[in-house]
Order: C-alpha cells, then sequence, then structure tokens
C-alpha cells in the first residue's frame, strides 16, 4: 500500500503498485494529459514506471525545465529512426541529449551532408506524428546481442558485449523501430513536439578513439514551443555574427597557423588590446594589494608529483628532457606550485598574512586538436592568476574582498551581473574527508559572512579544494564560466608551506587560489563577442582615424593626429586619395569608434567634423575640444573614478 507523497506535500495511498499515469489521473484530468514523465525519490523515469513502495514523486509537463533534456533524448530517438526508415543500411551507434539539444553517430559508407536534412527532418515529423507510445523492454543479454547482429548493428552488439554483467539490458521500441537505451524516455514520439531542426554534421570515431571506425554525427537542437526554437536560432545567427575569429580577421588582432596550433599570434592591434586589458588588471591587483611576482616557465617533475599535479595533469603537460642532467621538466600549466616555492622561500611571519601573491602567469596545456577553438580555447595562455596565503579567521575577508574586486572588475568590462556556483568535492580528489569538510565548511562560512548568495554544482570542485565558479552573461544571453576561488588546504600541507604563528610555532596557511578573467585569451575572446568588435573607446585598438577629404588637408591631418597621440589616444591617419565615404565605410567595417573627417574649412578653422561608429550624424567641433574630449572620454574607469574622487 504505497504512500505518494507529492511536491506540495499532500500524500496519497493506493491499495498496490501503481504508475505515474494512475497517480497523475487520480489528481486531476489536466494532470494526466499534461505529465509526460515523473521523477521518484528524485530520479527522473518513465510516466508508466511501476511504484510499490512509498516515495515522492514530481511530475514533468512540457512546460518544466526538465522536460528539455528529455525531448531532446527522445529527438536523437526520432532522428535514427528517420535516418533508418530512409537509408536502412545505416547503422546506429550512440546518441545523447547535449546542452542545447542531441545527437547521434552513424555508420554509414556514404556520409551524410547538410543537404540530407530536408528529407529526415520531414520523416521526423512523420515520426512525432505518429504518437507512437514509447515503450521499454528488458531483454536477456544474448538475445540482445544476437538480435543486432543479425540485424547488421556491430556497433549496438558490441556496446552490450561491454555492459557491466549485471546490468540490465533495456530497449526502448517505437513501434516497430527499437534502440538500446537505459532512458528514461517520454509517453511518445508526440510528445517531442516539432521544435526541432538538424543543424550540422561533423565526424566522430567510434568511441572517441582514432584507431576506430570515423561514423558521421548529426546534431540537431530541440525545444519545447516553437518560439523557444526561434529564439535559440536568433542566437546562433547573431553569435555567427559575433564569432570572435571572423572579428579578429577583419579587425587584423590575431591569427593561428599550423607551426603553432593552439597558440596565438598576436597583431599589432591585437597586442594592444591584450596590454591595456592586462595594464587594467595590474593597477587593479595593486589597489587591492596584490604582490606581483614571475615563475619560471619549466619545472622539474619533482615538483609537480610533490604538489599532485604530476598524478591528475600529466596528459595535459608538455614535456622536456635534459638529456646531460637526466632530468624530465614540464612547461607548467598551472602557477600555484611555484608561487608555494616563493612563500617558502625564506621565514614567513603571521604579521605577513594575508599574502596576496600575483602573477601574468604564462601556462601551457595539451588540448587536443579537435578541442581548439580559436583564442577561447588554446595550448598556450596567460593566467590572471592569484593566491592569497592567509588563515583560517582571515578566509571571509578575503573572500568578500575579492567578490568586490571581481564585481568592479565585470562592471568596468562591461559585465552588470554575474551567478555564482558552489563546486564540492569530486569523486578523485586529495586530502582525507576531515580536510575537505574543514575547507567546503570554511568556504560556505566566508559565503555567508560575505553576503555571496550561490547554487551547487556538486562534485566540480578542484582535486585540492571547493570552490565558488563566477558566471557572467554576455550580451546575447550567454553565460561564461571565468573568475574562480578555491580553498586549498591539501597544497600548503603537501609542498610543506608554513608561516611562525604569534605563539611562535609553525603553522600551515589556508591558499586562497583565485582568477577574475581565468585566461586573457579566452576572455578577449570572451570580450571581442560581447562588444561585436565595436569596443568602448578605452578598449579600441584603434580609438581615432583622421581622414582627410583632399589632399590639401593631408598636413592638417596629420597635426590633428600628432595632438591625438600627444594626448594618449591610439590613431591613424588615412591621406589617401580614395573618396571620404568609401574611408569612412572602411573604417567603419574596421569597427574604428571614432572618424575625424577634416577639409579644406576644418583646416582653416582649425576644426573637425566627429563620426561615430554606427551613426550618420557628424559634430564638428574645435580641435581643442575634441582633443579634450576624447582624451577624457579613452580614460580607462578605473582611472577616470580615480580623476573624479
Amino acid at each position: 500500500m504505497p504512500a505518494i507523497t507529492l511536491p506540495d506535500g499532500s500524500v496519497r495511498t493506493f491499495d498496490g503498485t501503481v504508475t505515474g499515469t494512475t497517480i497523475a489521473a487520480s489528481i486531476g484530468p489536466g494532470l494526466a494529459k499534461a505529465a509526460m514523465a515523473m521523477e521518484v525519490d528524485g530520479k527522473p523515469v518513465d510516466i508508466g514506471t511501476e511504484i510499490s513502495s512509498d516515495a515522492s514523486v514530481k511530475f514533468i509537463t512540457r512546460k518544466d525545465e526538465d522536460a528539455l533534456e528529455m525531448i531532446r533524448h527522445d529527438a536523437a530517438h526520432v532522428l535514427a529512426e528517420a535516418v533508418q526508415s530512409l537509408w536502412p543500411e545505416t547503422q546506429v551507434t550512440i546518441g545523447p541529449s547535449i546542452k542545447d539539444g542531441f545527437y547521434y553517430d552513424f555508420s554509414r559508407e556514404k556520409p551524410f551532408t547538410p543537404e540530407d536534412f530536408p528529407a529526415i527532418e520531414a520523416k521526423m515529423r512523420e515520426i512525432v506524428a505518429a504518437n507512437t507510445p514509447f515503450v521499454r523492454e528488458v531483454w536477456d543479454r544474448d538475445d540482445a546481442i544476437r538480435f543486432f547482429e543479425e540485424k547488421g548493428e556491430d556497433f549496438k552488439a558490441q556496446l552490450i558485449q561491454d555492459l557491466p554483467e549485471d546490468e540490465q539490458i533495456s530497449i526502448y521500441r517505437q513501434g516497430e523501430w527499437l534502440d538500446l537505451c537505459r532512458g528514461p524516455h517520454l509517453r511518445t514520439t508526440g510528445d517531442v513536439g516539432t521544435a526541432f531542426k538538424l543543424m550540422r554534421v561533423a565526424g566522430a570515431y567510434w568511441r572517441g578513439d582514432h584507431r576506430n571506425p570515423m561514423l558521421t554525427r548529426i546534431y540537431g537542437t530541440a525545444w519545447r514551443d516553437k518560439k523557444e526554437l526561434d529564439a535559440h536560432l536568433l542566437r546562433l545567427e547573431e553569435a555567427e555574427k559575433r564569432d570572435h575569429r571572423r572579428i579578429g580577421r577583419e579587425m587584423d588582432l590575431f591569427h593561428i597557423q599550423e607551426e603553432a596550433v593552439g597558440q596565438i599570434f598576436w597583431h599589432r592591434k591585437g597586442w594592444r588590446l591584450y596590454t591595456v586589458l592586462q595594464d587594467y588588471m595590474r593597477r587593479a591587483q595593486e589597489r587591492n594589494g596584490y604582490e606581483e611576482v614571475r615563475t619560471p616557465q619549466l619545472v622539474d617533475r619533482a615538483l609537480w608529483e610533490a604538489s599532485g599535479h604530476w598524478d591528475k595533469y600529466r596528459e595535459n603537460m608538455f614535456i622536456a628532457t635534459v638529456e646531460d642532467e637526466d632530468k624530465t621538466l614540464a612547461l607548467k600549466p598551472m602557477n600555484c606550485p611555484c608561487h608555494v616555492q616563493i612563500f617558502r622561500h625564506g621565514l614567513r611571519s603571521y604579521r605577513e598574512l594575508p599574502l596576496r601573491m600575483a602573477e601574468f602567469g604564462a601556462c601551457h596545456r595539451y588540448e587536443p586538436s579537435g578541442a581548439l577553438h580559436g583564442i577561447m580555447r588554446v595550448r598556450g595562455f596567460t593566467q590572471d592568476d592569484a593566491h592569497i596565503f592567509c588563515t583560517d579567521d582571515q578566509i571571509a575577508d578575503e573572500t568578500a574582498k575579492f567578490v568586490k574586486m571581481l564585481a568592479e572588475v565585470y562592471s568596468d568590462l562591461g559585465f552588470e551581473s554575474f551567478r555564482v556556483k558552489f563546486s564540492d568535492r569530486p569523486e578523485t580528489r586529495a586530502g582525507s574527508d576531515e580536510v575537505w569538510d574543514r575547507a567546503e565548511g570554511s568556504l560556505k562560512k566566508a559565503c555567508e559572512i560575505a553576503g555571496v548568495e550561490y547554487e551547487y554544482n556538486p562534485g566540480e570542485g578542484a582535486f585540492y579544494g571547493p570552490k565558488l565558479e563566477f558566471v557572467l552573461t554576455d550580451a546575447i544571453g550567454r553565460d561564461w564560466q571565468c573568475g574562480t576561488l578555491q580553498v586549498d588546504y591539501v597544497l600548503p600541507e603537501r609542498l610543506d608551506a608554513s608561516y611562525i604563528g604569534e605563539d611562535s610555532n609553525r603553522h600551515r596557511p589556508v591558499m586562497l587560489h583565485r582568477a577574475i578573467l581565468g585566461s586573457f585569451e579566452r576572455f578577449i575572446g570572451i570580450l571581442i563577442e560581447q562588444y561585436a568588435g565595436k569596443f568602448p573607446l578605452w578598449l579600441a585598438p584603434t580609438q581615432v582615424v583622421v581622414a582627410s577629404i583632399v589632399s590639401d588637408a593631408a598636413d592638417y591631418a596629420n597635426e590633428v593626429a600628432a595632438t591625438l597621440k600627444a594626448a594618449g589616444l591610439q590613431v591613424e591617419t588615412d591621406t589617401r586619395s580614395d573618396k571620404i565615404n568609401a574611408k569612412i565605410r572602411e573604417h567603419s567595417l574596421a569597427r574604428v569608434p571614432v572618424i575625424l573627417v577634416v577639409g579644406r574649412r576644418e583646416a582653416e578653422e582649425r576644426k573637425v567634423a566627429m563620426r561615430r561608429l554606427g551613426g550618420a550624424a557628424q559634430e564638428i567641433l574645435s580641435l581643442d575640444d575634441a582633443v579634450a574630449a576624447l582624451a577624457k572620454e579613452a580614460q580607462a574607469p578605473d582611472i577616470a573614478r580615480f580623476a573624479k574622487d
């Protein structure tokens, strides 16, 4: 006689084993019609799952966020059925839901192309319209292997063979078509709806191993309704316009080439953007009491073994050997063990704490070539990295100061809000449970005192300690995880860091790992896409172009440019014989924020005609007024605040 507890706390009892369908019907016809799946004691299951003992039940309807993953999972099954209906010789492999959509990997002699999408989508809509129930069946392992082998589905047979011996072989059937799947699923193919679209194809090795056969992966997106689908497609369209790789080429900021895979060739304008951002961060750190340091690029493996990074990150390290010294060195993938070495150099006193040590540290990590993405995902990068050595009693105050600093930086860079995630202990970690209890407790207490609200991100902490992840949202609604703050009791112990306390005894410091931008390269990519290359004047690689209308005004144009440069602005001069409209169009496409147009009249009157990027109107100003206004506008936000104070 199971007692079913509902989300509102009410309890319903039933005479015997009961399904979600029956429970929903007992509540009302509206829920019976809307409920597509359910959670039993927090676990998503099919609506038809039998419940024989007391349980908490929550129903999933189309309006719930939880429905999205299941819609996408089911859409992958519908895609696979559609493909095999059209091309029966195709073998299916795996098809999970992913962020914003789904994919399915297929084995076929002739790879699929986007030209196949209209036929596939039409067949998918037929399958959805058929409203065929998803039915779960449990098969005997040997029968399942034999079935798929006889059907020519070698990949499915291999998947079953590799499953643990004690795992149920779960098959989901939708009409005549079936697939190996753990589930859960919605009620019918009709629950998928028609708010889906196939997006692209890609090659993918079977099980991600290059020694295995190459498959064709078809990606799709699926949403709860057409409004959501249209909004997503609009975001993608806008994201395509803002792609930092395309804008980087158009603005001549950087390039990447085969001779240095995953590393960036910064051009003059791109490096100017980089250094302006770095100078801004350096000032922010100095104001907040950080000491800037520099540590070596190549470090003996012994240090990485002692810190625990060798076991954790060895496969991502670039290794160098010194034959005449019989040494193995690694290009550092992070800065923290090196900062501990500086802390350990000499005797430290409690009076020095908190000691805030910062480095714009150049790091290198091996990333598979398929994972590289412009300047967002690279092999060589620079972190705005810092480590705060402090006592337990100082964690809360340092957390509050860091969050305040981070919020100010993000605001100055155009991001007014951010979310915080609390990532606790991962499965593979260093340190005892007692140490982790202490670290997580310290960080939670610090958040409470500092007034930091967070959402949980279970199991995603660093291997040495829990962390806060700071997620900002860009101009088109995308989330970017950039800043972090980690509480670490492990590394100071492993690397024997200590200070002399007020009691004249040695004590271990707490180590707070923190970053705001994360990496300069990735953050600059985010900035490019945030502003679509149309940077505020203080960040713009070229701030002003002075363009002459006629050759007679060339000397005055050069004088205007020299005056602006003397005021600290980044200026280019365009005195070519091209027509002024062509010049304006060219520099606008290059996203120059300000164009100053000068002709004979402007030269005679010592004035300029100012045009702003994106505006059709022009403003006539005296040269002195224009220089004063632009010099003030070009100040970095922190310098402007200081000047105002």
